[in-house]
């Protein structure tokens, strides 16, 4: 399998994809061709086993029994025998429940993998130096990546956060990260300034000719990665398994999944299952208030000239969705004509696409967005009627299924962080109020509803503080020089 860039010819090995992270044009790698597979081939299959023959297909200059033994090694008791687990909530509506890993988030599918494949990228090419991985995150991807790559020798990373823009347990989860090659970096401004600015250093040719003089080179654990996106993949197809193994669809009956997403890396993880044959019927996009990829999806113009909201799903407080440029390219089949698209998204913030691009998206895609009011009635009515605690993006997404999916369809919603990741969002919703300090709204949303509390997260109140910087947006290309 080989990889092109979605804004030139640019064509690359998986390795060399995802040890570059982002091509030399700016654009990103997509794989040239998407394996066809057989369903019914995943049937009981464990976990590891189903990434294993998915990630085959992808990365094929990796040994598969690498592929397995890394696979056996990250989803087995990091993840409490959870991973993928899929659960019913109500009637036809099931929650593929993705926080079971270490830092209580979906990016840990990735995030515990990617470093493996990261390292033996660099083996397959026969790179020595020292790889810097710069990340942008809205909350979670943060502490996924650090936890991932604290400590692997030739690699250091550093994490941008959005000052303000996270929860405090997201925050402190990256502050008290341990290990002698991270470092963590709060900015100001949004994420959106904070991943542009990322970009920014990746197309930096002076910062890269300054680092290769000291052997170093840079690379990311965003889902602009290639081998970010590819492990997500693996859990559409283990999901559909779990169904038909239940009994809950008829092998090759076609299944809804809606997923609360920002920066589209998620979904498009299920536009790659769909179109390996995945007998998916619709892909329906849940926003929050910065509801940009639900106009977007409507009427075919993605407008980022809009208001910012910080709210209660931080994660998806998003305004330029990376991943949406690789679907633009997969639909039209034109680099040139993406490469057009974002070159006006960066110097206009608008662009539009024409009504055969929008046709093949709304083909596939559907959308539906929750303001914070309607969140909190979701979760709290998720947790009365259903007895289903969720987060704040679960909720979103949980919201907006009700409306976008049809009654009698079976629909997946990818519950994507930990109710107690967000307690005082979680705790008002179900309680009517919650106190301000994230630790003690822990304690009461356990008394309310006897929902374990991740030990991971407990202990963060006693983890002591390492990273406060906070920097503007344009110290992030100095950050990687000094990192």
């Amino acid at each position: 399998m080989r990889y092109k860039s979605t804004r030139g010819d640019t064509v690359v090995s998986a390795s060399q994809a995802i040890f570059a992270g982002i091509a030399p044009d700016g654009g990103l790698f997509v794989p040239q061709e998407f394996p066809q597979v057989n369903p019914e081939d995943f049937y009981g299959l464990t976990y590891p086993e189903t990434a294993k023959k998915v990630l085959s297909l992808y990365l094929t200059d990796y040994d598969p029994e690498f592929l397995l033994r890394a696979a056996q090694e990250v989803y087995g008791e990091n993840f409490g025998g959870k991973a993928g687990y899929v659960r019913k909530v109500r009637g036809n509506t099931y929650a593929l429940e993705l926080w079971h890993g270490p830092t209580c988030a979906f990016k840990d599918y990735a995030l515990q993998l990617m470093p493996r494949l990261l390292v033996k990228a660099k083996e397959n090419l026969g790179v020595t130096g020292t790889t810097k991985i710069l990340t942008a995150t809205s909350g979670d991807t943060g502490k996924a990546a650090l936890a991932g790559y604290a400590g692997l020798e030739g690699i250091r990373i550093a994490v941008f956060y959005p000052e303000a823009g996270t929860s405090e347990v997201q925050r402190l989860q990256m502050a008290t990260q341990r290990g002698d090659n991270v470092q963590v970096y709060a900015v100001q401004g949004n994420f959106d300034d904070a991943q542009t600015a990322v970009k920014r250093a990746f197309a930096d040719r002076d910062l890269a000719r300054q680092l290769a003089e000291k052997n170093e080179t840079l690379s990311s654990a965003n889902s602009i990665n290639w081998g970010r996106l590819a492990p997500q993949i693996v859990y559409y197809f283990y999901a559909y398994s779990q169904l038909a193994a239940s009994g809950a669809v008829r092998s090759g009956e076609r299944v809804s999944f809606c997923v609360p997403t920002g920066n589209f890396g998620d979904i498009l993880a299920g536009y790659y299952a769909m179109r390996m044959g995945l007998p998916i019927k619709k892909l329906i996009c849940a926003s929050n208030e910065n509801n940009v990829l639900t106009d977007f999806i409507r009427t075919g113009v993605y407008d980022a000239r809009r208001a910012f909201y910080r709210t209660s799903s931080p994660s998806m407080d998003i305004l330029v969705s990376s991943n949406l440029e690789r679907l633009l390219y997969h639909v039209s089949g034109d680099s040139a004509l993406t490469a057009q698209w974002m070159r006006e998204l960066s110097e206009k913030g608008v662009y539009q696409v024409p009504a055969d691009v929008l046709a093949k998206i709304q083909a596939v895609f559907g959308c539906g967005c929750a303001d914070d009011a309607e969140t909190r009635e979701e979760i709290r009515m998720s947790w009365q009627e259903d007895g289903y605690l969720c987060d704040t993006h679960t909720a979103v997404a949980m919201r907006t299924a009700r409306s976008a999916a049809a009654d009698n369809e079976l629909c997946v919603v990818l519950s994507t962080a930990d109710a107690y990741k967000f307690p005082r969002a979680v705790l008002q919703a179900i309680a009517g109020s919650a106190p301000e300090d994230e630790f003690e709204a822990m304690r009461l949303l356990h008394e309310k509803t006897g929902a374990p509390i991740p030990q991971s997260l407990a202990c963060l109140r006693e983890q002591p503080v390492r990273f406060q910087d906070v920097i503007q947006k344009e110290d992030v290309r100095a950050a990687a020089l000094s990192l």
